[in-house]
């Protein structure tokens, strides 16, 4: 899949992994984005995921998805008069324990990336070669304490908006 266009951060700690979070979460081009996360093991996937849903308005605490495979969203977004947007959906999806990327197919998930929403994944590898492009991909790599390397990769025209 052809990269269009990079950038890499420096984390310092967590509360920059949250900055970056809140900055993405500003982008209306986000509510259809497809986003895949890489990294190993405590790389902080799903620290940043957890930062990204609070930052679009989930309230309460956002669970990883690794034994039920996805959590589900459904967000409002309030307009100028503060009146709310119609609903749409944040899935995030966890596919570490896949050993078969058929499993994927197996689970029904075509469906769920064919539909409108913000799609989320963690460990996208285990799916290879069956999920649809994605439009950014994060690859998150542990440094020493908290610190982590964030090298974001667009490849859609979508992603190359969400990286501005």
């Amino acid at each position: 899949m052809p990269i269009l266009e990079t950038r890499t951060q420096q984390w310092a700690d967590e509360a920059a992994c949250a900055a970056s979070a809140r900055a993405l979460a500003r982008h209306a081009g986000l509510r259809n984005a497809f986003i895949e996360l890489c990294g190993p093991l405590g790389a902080g996937k799903t620290t940043f995921v957890r930062h990204l849903l609070h930052a679009l308005g989930v309230t309460g605490r956002v669970k990883s998805p690794t034994y039920a495979l996805m959590e589900s969203y459904e967000l409002h977004a309030a307009d100028a008069g503060n009146a709310l947007q119609p609903a749409w959906q944040v899935r995030h999806f966890d596919f570490y324990r896949f050993q078969d990327p058929q499993e994927w197919e197996d689970a029904g998930f075509r469906e769920l990336f064919a539909s409108p929403g913000l799609k989320l994944v963690e460990w996208p590898q285990q799916a290879a070669g069956l999920l649809p492009p994605c439009d950014l991909r994060i690859e998150l790599e542990p440094g020493e304490g908290e610190r982590r390397s964030a090298r974001w990769s667009a490849h859609t025209a979508l992603g190359v908006e969400l990286l501005a």
